[in-house]
């Protein structure tokens, strides 16, 4: 458990609405591996994330623009990009568990922030929220995270993205 814990459970303990949010996962998350790591150190083994659907975010490329010290390197964001398609997972949360994806995800500490992306899925348009560097966090000093690559690689073969995704992040130049 961590000193962000207590926040987060009071901030899902407030939560009266029942609205499912949508969420698009493209980064570290999507390694089992490392999620369950993760969920384990911060206490969170009652929360898991559900199935959710092979999706693609459109209008968006990556961007290593964070420098972490737990991944050893940067890490990815997102950049406005029109004509980019970056893939990921598209999953319902419960309105309740969204402060656990927002601690995941670095909100908590100020290293992200939540931003709306448009995502394709089974061929409709759908609006949902994924997350992003803070922009007062950006920086390109520094080098690409290899474990994160090889965190990425692996999530995005465990998800079902499409193989040609797949090889273009594992070809990511460090």
């Amino acid at each position: 458990m961590d000193a962000h814990y207590h926040k987060v459970m009071t901030a899902r303990d407030a939560i009266a609405d029942t609205t499912p949010r949508l969420y698009f996962a493209y980064s570290g998350v999507l390694d089992r591996q490392a999620f369950e790591k993760w969920r384990t150190e911060h206490s969170y083994e009652f929360f898991n994330l559900p199935e959710g659907q092979v999706a693609q975010a459109v209008g968006v490329d990556l961007i290593f623009d964070f420098p972490s010290r737990w991944w050893g390197g940067r890490v990815a964001g997102l950049v406005d990009k029109k004509d980019a398609v970056i893939f990921g997972r598209l999953y319902e949360i419960p309105a309740n568990n969204w402060p656990i994806v927002q601690h995941k995800e670095g909100v908590v500490s100020g290293m992200c922030i939540e931003r709306t992306v448009t995502v394709m899925v089974d061929g409709k348009k759908l609006e949902a929220t994924t997350f992003t560097t803070a922009p007062e966090r950006a920086s390109l000093d520094g080098e690409i995270s290899p474990r994160y690559i090889e965190a990425m690689v692996r999530g995005a073969r465990q998800s079902g993205l499409p193989e040609e995704y797949v090889q273009k992040l594992a070809q990511t130049k460090i």
